[in-house]
């Protein structure tokens, strides 16, 4: 529990700081809405003549008209990548900046055990991954209200509630990879960590738009957090979901397997 507060205090600047970037970018599209809907037809029109490019954003199947298409199109990836960016990175200096700032051979002299050490790591990339995911939704949800919607479609709910839980195991998943990286690394590598949450959304774009390459879709989380799959399907495929839970226990197993026999930096 200690380890929880100390990570909590020393990831407040951050958590904050990602919370008002992407929260209130998602708050800002949304309240712009209102003044744009008139010009989203002669939009939406255009951008359904994109052929590949538009099947891959799903505009061939949700029209951004509509405050839906709208949110599924162009809210929802501004979320979707802020939040896998943010959970990477959370992820990939847990356990490394320790070894980073030298500070390691303090923690480990502790009575406390590799072990505990790890699963409070853990718990508190969890907590700082949930924090970040409420703080916007409560960004999102002013939008809503600022803009006139006031979410009383019970379809719209149902689909923005699946959204949310979807994308809260893709950044779990994506943070969880990234804390097993933190494990091997004796030093904080953000900038992998941000990439790989970038090369996902990327498999994620080729796997829709090649044929070829659809069996990506068992590697990205980007793929059963989709939000225009979710809000024209109204579900997640189970699936794929069960996947990314598969992946995010493995690599935390992982890391507790390999921090737990790692030569340690002073």
């Amino acid at each position: 529990m200690v380890l929880l507060k100390h990570e909590l205090r020393e990831n407040l600047k951050s958590l904050l700081l990602w919370s008002v970037c992407v929260g209130f970018t998602c708050f800002g599209c949304i309240w712009l809405f209102g003044s744009l809907e008139e010009s989203m037809t002669q939009m939406a029109e255009a951008y359904g003549q994109m052929g590949a490019f538009s099947a891959a954003l799903g505009l061939d199947r949700i029209s951004i008209s509509t405050i839906e298409g709208f949110y599924a199109t162009e809210v929802a990836l501004v979320y979707a990548i802020g939040g896998a960016m943010f959970g990477a990175m959370t992820g990939a200096c847990m356990l490394a900046k320790e070894e980073e700032g030298h500070t390691s051979e303090f923690l480990n002299t502790l009575p406390l055990g590799r072990g505990y050490v790890v699963l409070w790591k853990f718990f508190s990339m969890v907590l700082l991954i949930l924090l970040f995911n409420l703080l916007c939704s409560i960004w999102e949800l002013a939008g809503f209200a600022l803009a006139g919607e006031a979410l009383q479609k019970k379809e719209m709910v149902q689909n923005l509630m699946l959204f949310h839980g979807a994308q809260l195991l893709m950044h779990l998943e994506i943070g969880s990879v990234c804390f097993l990286l933190s494990a091997f690394s004796r030093k904080k590598q953000v900038g992998a960590a941000l990439g790989f949450a970038i090369l996902l959304y990327v498999l994620d774009l080729m796997c829709r738009m090649i044929p070829d390459l659809e069996n990506m879709k068992y590697v990205t989380p980007y793929y059963f957090s989709n939000g225009t799959d979710i809000f024209t399907s109204g579900k997640v495929e189970a699936g794929l979901a069960v996947i990314g839970i598969v992946v995010m226990a493995a690599a935390v197993l992982a890391a507790f397997g390999i921090y737990g026999r790692k030569d340690l930096a002073a």
